[in-house]
């Protein structure tokens, strides 16, 4: 039997009952109609499906059912404008060499999201998001594979319903406990343009000596973010166990109530992610201001201490080498509860649980 381990960014997971690597989009969809999804099926007997294994947590018992990792590739692209180009990814791309990808052939807009670990496919569901820009501001549509209907599908950016690390397709998942729509390609609508996005966050923009809103090179954007992202263990480095983790562990807490929080805590307006425009009432916090300020550390650790916070970043809990997955979830369960008593703050987990929890 195979270790999962090998195939997540934590380096964690005991062995997959039966594995198989779909390399074609015809094998992908072919694993998907031969595992039709059953509401009345438990959810632990459904199968596992793999991009990157960047956002994975697998139990030390691993997983008996069937797993698929998704190794489709392709990219194609047609301009549908004078200024913008149509470009559409097989799910199995990794993400960075996707985003060079499209920077090489002058095409701007996913500069910001530079580094970030794992495949093309999963971006969709989780919107993912890092230094003011998310996927949802440059998707157009998703083809999926709906293991409900038996058929493939094609949604629209309307249709996902993005959030703050949130879409219709994650959403889908935690109702039922499976994954129902599996992701087949991505397209996204880039500029055909050497200049960035409009710089949004302050610590890209102090790092770039420009202020908010400025336009740069985008190929400056994207060396200027891997920057960051390596000097926070946030760029896979096999001989870095910083970089043994799922990235950030917590979303950053989107608050109702921001009286809960300290006068000097952050605050950011929180934004609906295809319009732009600012959601009332709602304030979003650093989840990492308030592990560190909680009396969480860089490096803290507990027990033997092979499990640890970043010792560059707060945000990322990470195996040293030695962890188990227990090991990460004793010290995920120690930061929530020191965060919930200090702040009357609930952390959610960013990453998905695979036969494990909180």
């Amino acid at each position: 039997m195979t270790d999962l381990a090998g195939f997540t960014t934590f380096h964690l997971g005991g062995p997959a009952g039966n594995l198989r690597i779909a390399g074609t989009r015809d094998e992908l969809v072919e694993f998907c109609r031969e595992h039709p999804l059953s509401l009345s099926a438990r959810a632990d007997a459904d199968v596992l499906f793999i991009g990157g294994g960047s956002n994975l947590l697998i139990s030390d018992t691993g997983f008996d059912a069937d797993v698929c990792v998704v190794a489709t590739t392709g990219v194609t692209m047609t301009e549908t404008s004078d200024v913008e180009t149509r470009v559409t990814a097989e799910a199995g791309e990794d993400w960075d060499e996707f985003v060079a990808f499209t920077l090489g052939c002058g095409l701007s807009g996913l500069e910001a999201l530079s580094g970030i670990p794992g495949s093309v496919g999963a971006t969709p569901i989780q919107n993912v998001g890092a230094y003011g820009t998310e996927v949802a501001e440059l998707i157009t549509s998703v083809e999926v594979f709906d293991r409900l209907a038996g058929q493939v599908r094609h949604l629209s950016a309307v249709e996902l319903e993005f959030g703050y690390r949130t879409s219709a397709l994650k959403r889908a998942q935690q109702r039922t406990g499976a994954a129902q729509y599996l992701v087949l390609s991505v397209t996204f609508d880039l500029q055909r343009s050497s200049e960035s996005l409009p710089v949004r966050y302050a610590q890209l923009a102090s790092a770039l000596d420009v202020e908010i809103g400025d336009t740069v090179p985008a190929s400056l954007v994207r060396t200027s973010v891997i920057f960051l992202r390596r000097s926070k263990g946030m760029v896979l480095d096999v001989d870095d166990h910083d970089t043994w983790s799922a990235g950030s562990f917590f979303t950053n807490p989107i608050l109702d109530d921001p009286a809960k929080l300290p006068d000097e805590a952050p605050r950011y307006p929180v934004t609906d992610p295809l319009s732009g425009a600012t959601l009332e009432g709602r304030t979003k916090t650093s989840a990492a201001w308030l592990i560190e300020h909680a009396g969480f550390t860089k490096g803290f650790r507990i027990g033997e201490g092979r499990a640890s916070l970043s010792t560059k970043h707060t945000l990322a809990l990470t195996n040293r080498g030695q962890a188990a997955t227990e090991d990460v979830l004793e010290l995920a369960r120690t930061v929530v509860d020191g965060v919930k008593e200090r702040f009357g703050i609930a952390l959610e987990p960013e990453p998905t649980f695979i036969a494990c929890s909180l």
